[in-house]
């Protein structure tokens, strides 16, 4: 019984594995925001950055701490008295102060008042949680970028196996021809020679194809996050060509990257007014309520009968903290942070001119691919009649098996110069829609 259930559950096993997911992109590109460890760890980003707002905060409310000690003095502090203030001038007193032991335990409170850096933190704090809602932005536009480009990288080179294979096919007719008339003495042995290692080099290509799309698929499926074992299929209506348009230049400072650049100048602006606060005095509110007992014994559950003897002490106060000075340690430090402002809007002015460019490059790859796509579909469509018209040739015995063989490999040559100007397309349109801030759209088609 235990065997026949261990054979089910294998097949089944088996079933699960056989079973073949089809993706279209916006499948894909969904799988990967809700599967890939970077856009998880981006999301976790977003939600830390509110505890990070929460720590903010918490300087701005009251600090409330309880504490206690337990203290054992075997030998007591002496302190040298004049005599005349007991009645004895001209004398001195040796007299020791307090208890074997004491125990104390209490509670104390310290409310900022005024503190130019606990105010800075509270205003930062926003632009802390959209500084992570930016970056989580930019991680899932990164991720449907490098998803896309895979994917249509993997549809491409399964074109290209779909050539060999009608290659492949059509080659191995010709060969049957052949074959047939060499066994009827009616063909050289040298012409199958040709068409056998024709189709023994097909095969080789075909394989090497074949590796490729595995390769290729394995680092689609890492970077969506989806088990390296899964069987994926990729359908053919993912590949049509629909002309991006072409709208004007956008606005750059839209961009994920621009935007955060912009939010991280903002932090650092907030960063050095907090520096600047080493200037300004703070004043903090405290007090505290304490109850000790002192006696010859441990304090603990004892009473005067005990010899111990148990009172209570509180105290409230300002604390005020002026700063004089800091050895220029603070005007350093505002010199530095002026410093990465600096930096950060030089990285502004170099962003924006990369961001620029990337719109004028993908728009001018676009019309290129339009114009070359046009191009080797025509001159695919024409191979395919040359290879049609030498077949019929040959059959007829008007052409030889060179120009046989050379116009298979014009159509193979013609199909995939087609299949890579479609792929050229489908990488500028996406840096086309990366560049007008749109890549999201891919999931909502």
């Amino acid at each position: 019984m235990k065997k026949i259930i261990l054979i089910l559950l294998c097949s089944l096993g088996w079933t699960t594995n056989a079973q073949v997911k089809t993706l279209t992109l916006k499948e894909a590109i969904t799988y990967a925001l809700e599967n890939k460890a970077d856009a998880k760890k981006a999301k976790l980003d977003v939600e830390n950055s509110e505890y990070q707002i929460q720590e903010v905060r918490s300087r701005a409310l009251p600090q409330i701490t309880a504490n206690g000690s337990l203290n054992y003095n075997p030998v007591l502090q002496t302190t040298v008295i004049d005599g005349a203030a007991f009645g004895t001038p001209g004398t001195t007193i040796q007299a020791a102060f307090g208890q074997k032991w004491n125990s104390v335990a209490g509670v104390s409170l310290n409310q900022a008042l005024y503190d130019q850096s606990v105010f800075i933190g509270l205003k930062a704090s926003k632009s802390t949680r959209e500084f992570y809602q930016i970056n989580a932005q930019l991680t899932e536009e990164q991720l449907i970028e490098k998803v896309a480009n895979a994917y249509y990288q993997v549809y491409v080179t399964r074109q290209n196996l779909n050539v060999l294979d009608n290659n492949l096919k059509n080659t191995t007719k010709v060969k049957d021809i052949i074959k047939g008339q060499f066994d009827n003495g009616l063909a050289k042995k040298i012409d199958l020679d040709r068409t056998l290692v024709r189709v023994s080099n097909i095969n080789t290509q075909r394989q090497q194809t074949i590796n490729a799309i595995a390769l290729q698929e394995n680092s689609l499926k890492f970077l969506m996050g989806m088990p390296i074992e899964t069987t994926i299929s990729i359908p053919e209506t993912e590949f049509e060509v629909t002309p991006e348009a072409l709208s004007a230049k956008p606005d750059t400072t839209t961009r994920s990257e621009y935007a955060l650049l912009k939010k991280n100048e903002q932090l650092l602006e907030y960063q050095k007014k907090s520096v600047q606060a080493g200037y300004y005095p703070t004043l903090s509110l405290t007090g505290s309520y304490n109850y000790i007992g002192q006696g010859p014994e441990m304090p603990w559950f004892k009473k005067p009968s005990d010899g111990v003897y148990w009172s209570d002490f509180a105290s409230v106060g300002l604390n005020l903290q002026v700063p004089i000075f800091s050895g220029f340690g603070t005007r350093a430090k505002v010199r530095q942070a002026d410093n990465k402002l600096k930096s950060i809007k030089v990285d502004l002015e170099e962003t924006k001119l990369a961001l620029d460019l990337e719109f004028e490059n993908a728009k001018t790859q676009i019309d290129n691919s339009l114009i070359s796509i046009n191009n080797q579909k025509q001159n695919a469509q024409l191979a395919q009649e040359v290879l049609t018209n030498t077949n019929n040739n040959y059959i007829q015995g008007l052409a030889s098996l060179t120009d046989l063989l050379d116009a298979e490999n014009e159509l193979v040559a013609a199909q995939n110069n087609y299949t890579t100007s479609l792929l050229q397309y489908k990488l500028a349109e996406i840096a086309l829609i990366k560049s007008k801030g749109q890549l999201k759209s891919l999931i909502n088609k």
